[in-house]
């Protein structure tokens, strides 16, 4: 009997040191992951899974043909927002029964804002010191991102993402972080309400879900295919159900965690599940694009959803991919993964060639990606958690491996060490080609001024404004191309004989042409070009207009057709403003029933809708006996001298090439 009772005592003993070594653990972890008690409990896969995101995000923007879709790194971004934050908030209900909104909300300033500033002054400094003419065009997007409104900002002043020309902004992916923090201020409120008037959870699953189905709803009414898709990619409103996606998965996941121990089947079971849901992420990113109409009605809840699969699965330690993605490397950089996507976008924009008609080195790339990730680095460690923890003892903790900053230095004095380093690293990256002097800024100017003057005359001052030619149907188009023309000529040399002799085709073979019965409808580029093939192609009948695109196109054939000044060769030039679907090339090709030869000029525009195009275009044109493609990309390659600073419109030398070219395939 004394023997029984000692055995069980000792058990007691033995099963107490295991809860109080279980405790010590569990708050150890929690410590590491940054994470107060109450939150919900460190998931090591969540930050190999966050490593993804962000390096899909930069393949994207590296414009990496194979990686068109790692735009969607944002959404499995909002996924992931959206299901940390609510588990949190969730904990903190169950533990004090209400949601200490004041308390949610320091804590999410003090992650998210060390890190902001430092990037924000870091990029206005270098801004100021090799770039000022660009201060005026930033200080409004600078003060947007302040305020977490840029993507509203984006919207109301139709800066488009995808149909912009012109240098980049460096601040033209704070976009995501603004939509991110209006959902930290408004989730919190009303989960707050739900969980306060709804007694039962499904309830509030239930509102969830309906309010995430209004907003892909609102995404699909309000897209237009073949239109550009800014509105439905920068809105809150209609980009929400990505978040609430996670929010969803938060509620029907907590309070039921699955046992240490799986069962094999289970465990079976999870891993299928993340597998299938992984699988769909990485086809996406390498199959999809911001153009395909598939996205916007329906592909981003999909992925959204595949998202959310991956999750379950990384949620668990037992689990195969849980295991995979909680390989050291991948969750340091996801541990870094917030300063990575601040700092990749700048990096990028300001070390790259203003015009560049070469393909990126990849060591080029690569030195990007090192940057990024040092600044990131940098920031973390030294301006970011320690004013997140405020705690010396662990802030210590967190720097581990660095040795050397377990000194009496002061943190602020580390502070001050690290700002300077990251500003150090921007001004050695500095590289003069990236740079538009304000010499150029000043005549992209006064162009497009004189440009909006011309294109925006009333009806009865377009009457006054004499045409080139009878045969000619661009109207006051020629005006705009006749500045476009005297500004390059007033800056640029005049071409040399030897120039004369060379590109894809001599004057004299275009002398030997007559433009009678060719027909040409184009965008602004065409503009450009429009002198010279007057000059070389008498009787030539262009239609040129800025913005247009493809989808107005066959507007512009019937008008012309009823005018009969549409010819029986006509040429395309479209696509230097967006991309356009199959079926509105079809619907175009369509509309020139009748036509003997149709020419199509593939584009050069330095934007993500590039590939997009020519692709289109070379596999619609295959079919058809009577078509040509005129590969302006190729001929273009590797002669930056034929583009002014946007890397899109021509100077002198690229109007007469381009003209040259279109001469060549007429022949």
């Amino acid at each position: 009997m004394q023997s029984s009772e000692r055995t069980q005592s000792h058990t007691k003993v033995e099963s107490k040191d295991n809860m109080e070594r279980s405790r010590k653990t569990d708050q150890s972890t929690v410590r590491q992951a940054g994470l107060r008690s109450g939150a919900i409990g460190y998931m090591p896969g969540l930050d190999g899974l966050r490593t993804l995101a962000v390096f899909a995000v930069i393949a994207y923007h590296f414009n990496l043909t194979w990686a068109q879709g790692g735009l969607l790194g944002v959404s499995l971004f909002f996924v992931l927002s959206g299901y940390l934050i609510t588990g949190i908030l969730l904990a903190q209900w169950e533990k004090s029964g209400t949601i200490d909104l004041k308390d949610f909300w320091l804590r999410r300033a003090r992650r998210l804002l060390p890190a902001f500033f430092a990037m924000l002054a870091g990029v206005m400094s270098w801004i100021m010191l090799f770039a000022p003419e660009r201060l005026a065009a930033m200080k409004n997007e600078a003060l947007a991102s302040v305020f977490y409104s840029s993507n509203w900002y984006l919207i109301f002043h139709q800066v488009s993402y995808f149909e912009r020309f012109g240098p980049p902004s460096p601040l033209g992916h704070l976009w995501s972080l603004a939509v991110e923090e209006q959902f930290y201020l408004f989730w919190p409120l009303l989960l707050g309400l739900g969980l306060r008037f709804l007694a039962k959870r499904k309830w509030i699953i239930g509102v969830t879900v309906a309010i995430a189905l209004i907003s892909i709803t609102a995404m699909a009414l309000i897209y237009t295919p073949g239109d550009d898709p800014s509105r439905v990619y920068y809105g809150t409103d209609t980009r929400a159900f990505a978040l609430l996606v996670g929010a969803v998965l938060a509620m029907v996941m907590h309070g039921d965690r699955m046992a240490a121990n799986l069962t094999e089947k289970k465990r079976l079971a999870l891993d299928v599940i993340g597998s299938m849901g992984l699988l769909v992420i990485l086809l996406m990113f390498l199959k999809t694009n911001q153009y395909q109409t598939f996205l916007y009605p329906g592909g981003l809840l999909l992925f959204s959803a595949a998202s959310a699969c991956v999750i379950v699965a990384l949620t668990h330690p037992s689990s195969y991919l849980s295991k995979l993605f909680s390989w050291r490397p991948l969750r340091w950089l996801g541990e870094c993964s917030y300063g990575i996507y601040l700092w990749h976008y700048p990096v990028t924009v300001l070390t790259n060639p203003v015009v560049n008609t070469e393909s990126t080195e990849p060591s080029h790339m690569f030195w990007q990606i090192a940057v990024t990730v040092i600044l990131a680095a940098l920031s973390r460690y030294l301006i970011e958690e320690p004013i997140r923890y405020g705690q010396r003892k662990l802030f210590l903790r967190q720097m581990q491996g660095l040795q050397r900053w377990r000194g009496p230095l002061a943190l602020s004095a580390k502070m001050s060490a690290g700002i300077l380093l990251i500003f150090l690293i921007l001004l050695m990256s500095a590289n003069e080609s990236t740079q538009v002097s304000a010499k150029d800024m000043a005549k992209s100017g006064k162009i497009e001024m004189q440009v909006q003057m011309v294109d925006t005359q009333s009806p009865e001052e377009q009457a006054r404004t004499p045409e080139t030619d009878n045969n000619t149907s661009i109207g006051n188009r020629v005006d705009i191309g006749d500045i476009r023309v005297g500004m390059a000529a007033e800056n640029e040399p005049a071409a040399s004989d030897s120039d004369k002799n060379n590109g894809p085709a001599s004057a004299d073979q275009g002398s030997e042409i007559s433009g009678e019965g060719i027909t040409i409808i184009g965008d602004s580029l065409m503009i450009d070009v429009v002198p010279l093939l007057e000059e070389r192609l008498p009787g030539i009948v262009i239609d040129a207009k800025i913005s247009r695109q493809m989808h107005q196109a066959p507007d512009v054939i019937s008008e012309l057709r009823k005018k009969n000044k549409l010819g029986k060769t006509v040429i395309l030039q479209l696509g230097t403003n967006g991309s356009f679907t199959e079926k509105q090339l079809l619907k175009t090709l369509d509309s020139l029933e009748g036509a003997e030869m149709i020419i199509l000029m593939n584009t050069r525009v330095p934007r993500p809708w590039e590939t997009v195009v020519n692709e289109m275009l070379t596999k619609v044109s295959e079919p058809y006996q009577n078509i040509k493609l005129v590969d302006w990309y190729s001929a273009s390659s590797g002669h930056n001298e034929y583009f002014r600073s946007d890397g899109v419109h021509l100077n002198q030398a690229g109007i007469k090439a381009y003209a040259d070219i279109i001469i060549k395939a007429l022949m």
